[in-house]
């Protein structure tokens, strides 16, 4: 089957808009502390499933015998050309009132993205990709990342490892040695925009377990195109169904995380 991705970026584009206008609709409309967990669940798994519902509408027509992976449908069709979607990544942000919260979208032929989107709604951040044409920020080619800045003049960010209990101790361990490898540490509550900003080379470094791919599928296709270094915690290219870790950094950068990274987690 050919398909022109050209022609499907715009379609795709529209609906991430589309999906950023609705969920601006229901932004900061709840106070602070609103309603128990039943309340808190409800209101959040609206914003998504309907966010979601939007994108597959748009989506679908575009690839013949693309499936879909959504974060709230999950999979179905074809696992080896299929459409990987997190609606809201970031949700907790969104639910808090942070204006720091995307929507991601990436078409995945046997476990490689071909086509990325994310959209950050709150100022209108937009990055674009087509494998093989280069990384784009508000339609604008984005200059590839230093190939020579190594870790000591490295911003670093990554995730807590909320979900995954088993590796907080490796965490903080590897947490501590990063914090005092480079020039600071963030946490921010979106992965999906964490690696787009790594794409650009505005952090240097990300490391994070039990990410899912619609978490990171687009960005992980930002970074491999724009010249960082995407791999598991043993250095191997990333495989995002199947590996629990990503490291990825600027090239220097990366060659010292990951020594960091392999010795503070030894149970992975």
């Amino acid at each position: 089957m050919s398909l022109d991705l050209s022609s499907v970026m715009p379609v795709c584009i529209d609906a991430v808009k589309e999906v950023g206008k609705f969920q601006l609709q229901h932004f900061r409309t709840m106070p602070a502390g609103y309603g128990d967990q039943k309340d808190v669940r409800e209101m959040v798994s609206f914003v998504d499933v309907e966010s979601e519902k939007i994108l597959e509408k748009a989506l679908m027509p575009l690839a013949e015998g693309a499936g879909f992976y959504g974060e709230e449908s999950g999979q179905s069709g074809s696992i080896d050309f299929t459409w990987v979607v997190d609606p809201l990544d970031g949700t907790t942000n969104y639910l808090s009132g942070i204006d720091h919260y995307s929507v991601s979208v990436a078409l995945v032929k046997e476990g490689q993205p071909i086509l990325g989107v994310v959209y950050k709604p709150t100022n209108g951040d937009l990055w674009t990709c087509v494998k093989g044409d280069g990384l784009f920020y508000k339609g604008e080619k984005v200059k590839e990342v230093s190939q020579t800045l190594d870790s000591s003049q490295a911003l670093f960010v990554t995730g807590f490892p909320y979900r995954s209990p088993d590796v907080f101790d490796n965490f903080f361990e590897c947490a501590g040695k990063v914090l005092t490898s480079g020039r600071g540490m963030r946490r921010t509550g979106s992965a999906a925009l964490d690696v787009c900003h790594v794409a650009c080379g505005w952090y240097q470094g990300f490391w994070e377990t039990d990410l899912q791919p619609y978490d990171i599928a687009a960005g992980m296709l930002f970074m491999e195109e724009n010249g960082c270094t995407v791999t598991n915690e043993l250095g191997k290219p990333y495989d995002m169904f199947n590996d629990r870790m990503m490291v990825a950094a600027l090239p220097k950068v990366h060659e010292e995380l990951i020594k960091t990274v392999t010795e503070s987690y030894t149970n992975l």
